[in-house]
């Protein structure tokens, strides 16, 4: 580790296919045909009493389809995310979304044989089933939301050029963006990620001038964001709750995640009532830095002037210890997506924002995308998606169904990484400015994930309540005003520009209520890393465990296994009483 040199480079996606005019794309093309072809033969051999044998042969020939799957729909979506202007890229996704539409009406029939049987002959097919368990089991929990053969065929279809082309679209508008600040006399040309990284420059105005930038580009086209936004929930809505019979827009997302609605009622209640540890944090920032109170702009500055910057080498490096420190299992498996040239770190035009890991199938190393500045929250930011990595390279034994964890649990090794980090240069720093912006960092990245994405959460039901009444799109920005008024409370200013502040979410539009699932793992982890502190070594065998599950038991039980339930407020107000000791900290050292 010490020799090697970690340079800042496109990904390699090689181990997928070496372009979009690979050979192998119309070869893999042919072999899922083939293979559909072959497994639609098994539909009249699935009755109420197959045998066991034959059952999972049926589930092996369909893994290996879907893992073909994957690799196409994998590949087309990174060639697309490394440049979202790339029309081979944009083409190649249409036509695997396309083809993933008619193959998955094509093994529809078994999806919808194995919800109909009854529960006494699906047990012995269950006990049989293996590490297949709880994927089986999270199929049959759709049972009573799903709809007859041709309409299930229908909505499949539909959705190719209906919400996926709509994010299609929505990706493709937004990331051409270029945004323009004069920075030091000089007008400079930016992308979302060079000028989202000013909102925590030291210079207040230029922090303010980076979100009046960002606003006055997405506001001015806001009536069209706006209207993508609305037909995505409109869609959503129709779909899900005029057709499937869900009670609510969101426990749509909570039954994927296998999560009870009770949960995440009890998560956002608790929420709301401990809204004011941020902002007693906001209060304490503004003194801090000279400040009445803090504007919107605000919330992110640094608290003391360090302008530390790390290359991508150290970056790596520094994370990589962080986490043989903790185990050397993690550093090894981290290391891994690195030397495998797994990593899109450069900052490009064009090239999506933001940062993410991608794991494509069980047996190959993930991929991860971030636009890495040298920032200390770029660092932060490689530990966290490293984190991911490490968390599905830790349940690769697992079949492509049970890989991945549920949303909820899936940011947990990624939250425990940059704790891990944070701990690390914490201990290590000895320039006080330093220490005190790195602790105050950390809280600024639980405010980021924990009360910032639960109120997402409360604004995108009232938000989709909104769009089923026919609300405009000024309707929704004044809502989503309000929500950012109850967060902040009398602690910050907020300046009207905000309202616009929706459209620039991507989760919002691809993957609706997606965002609890940040401060569930990022709650979730603050338990667990006090549990770590008081134990020791003890608590690594347990911790690792739950990342080795992956996707193989309901979350629920995989966490009630380990000593925690999630189905209390206690829990939660558990992890709020860390957030209280930390900000207490923060005062205890002004």
């Amino acid at each position: 580790m010490a020799d090697k040199t970690y340079t800042q480079s496109p990904w390699d996606l090689s181990d997928l296919f070496s372009g979009v005019d690979d050979p192998k794309i119309e070869t893999t093309f042919d072999e899922i045909n083939r293979g559909l072809d072959a497994f639609e033969t098994y539909r009249e051999q699935l009755t109420p009493k197959i045998s066991t044998d034959r059952f999972m042969e049926i589930i092996k020939t369909y893994e290996q389809i879907f893992r073909k799957m994957l690799q196409l729909g994998g590949f087309a979506e990174l060639k697309f995310s490394a440049d979202t202007q790339d029309q081979n890229a944009q083409a190649l996704v249409a036509r695997v979304t396309q083809f993933q539409a008619e193959a998955s009406n094509k093994t529809l029939f078994f999806n919808l044989w194995w919800k109909s049987l009854e529960d006494q002959d699906a047990q012995p097919l269950l006990d049989a089933s293996g590490d297949y368990r709880y994927w089986l089991e999270t199929i049959r929990n759709f049972k009573d939301f799903t709809l007859s053969e041709p309409e299930e065929k229908i909505v499949n279809i539909k959705d190719v050029t209906g919400s996926n082309a709509l994010n299609m679209l929505y990706d493709s508008i937004t990331n051409r963006y270029v945004f323009k600040l004069t920075v030091d006399g000089e007008e400079v040309e930016m992308t979302r990620g060079e000028v989202s990284a000013l909102v925590r420059d030291a210079n207040p105005d230029l922090r303010a001038k980076a979100y009046q930038e960002l606003f006055r580009v997405y506001e001015a086209d806001a009536p069209i964001l706006g209207q993508i936004y609305q037909a995505i929930a409109r869609d959503w809505r129709n779909e899900n709750i005029t057709l499937r019979g869900f009670k609510s827009p969101v426990a749509v997302r909570n039954l994927a995640n296998d999560i009870p609605d009770s949960v995440i009622e009890t998560l956002l209640d608790v929420t709301r009532q401990n809204t004011k540890h941020f902002q007693r944090f906001f209060q304490l920032k503004a003194k801090r830095l000279g400040m009445a109170k803090l504007r919107r702009y605000d919330i992110y500055a640094p608290v003391a002037q360090s302008d530390k910057t790390y290359s991508y080498d150290e970056a790596a490096k520094i994370v990589l210890e962080s986490f043989n420190e903790f185990h050397p299992k993690f550093a090894g498996l981290a290391q891994q997506i690195l030397d495998a040239n797994h990593i899109d770190s450069e900052i490009r035009k064009g090239k999506m924002s933001g940062a993410f890991c991608a794991t494509i199938t069980p047996d190959l190393t993930p991929w991860v995308l971030l636009n890495y500045q040298g920032r200390p929250d770029d660092v932060a930011t490689m530990a966290h998606e490293l984190g991911h990595g490490i968390h599905s390279l830790m349940a690769q034994d697992h079949t492509a169904f049970t890989q991945h964890a549920c949303l909820p649990l899936a940011e947990t090794a990624s939250t425990f990484a940059e704790m891990m980090l944070v701990d690390k240069l914490l201990k290590e720093e000895t320039d006080e400015a330093v220490r005190r912006d790195l602790l105050y960092r950390q809280m600024d990245d639980a405010f980021a994930t924990i009360l910032r994405q639960t109120y997402f959460s409360m604004f995108e039901q009232t938000a989709h309540d909104l769009i089923a009444k026919g609300a405009q799109v000024n309707d929704i920005a004044d809502a989503y005003l309000e929500n950012l008024k109850s967060e902040f409370g009398d602690a910050v200013e907020i300046s009207d520009e905000f309202r616009w502040e929706w459209v620039m979410i991507p989760h919002f539009y691809g993957m609706p209520f997606y965002v609890y699932a940040y401060a569930f793992g990022q709650l979730l982890v603050l338990s667990l890393y006090k549990q770590y502190q008081a134990e020791g070594e003890s608590f690594k065998p347990r911790y690792m465990q739950i990342l080795a599950a992956g996707g193989s038991i309901a979350p629920v039980q995989l966490l009630a296994n380990a000593g925690i339930d999630v189905t209390t407020a206690e829990f939660w107000q558990g992890g709020y009483d860390v957030i209280d000791e930390m900000v207490t900290t923060l005062e205890n050292m002004d």
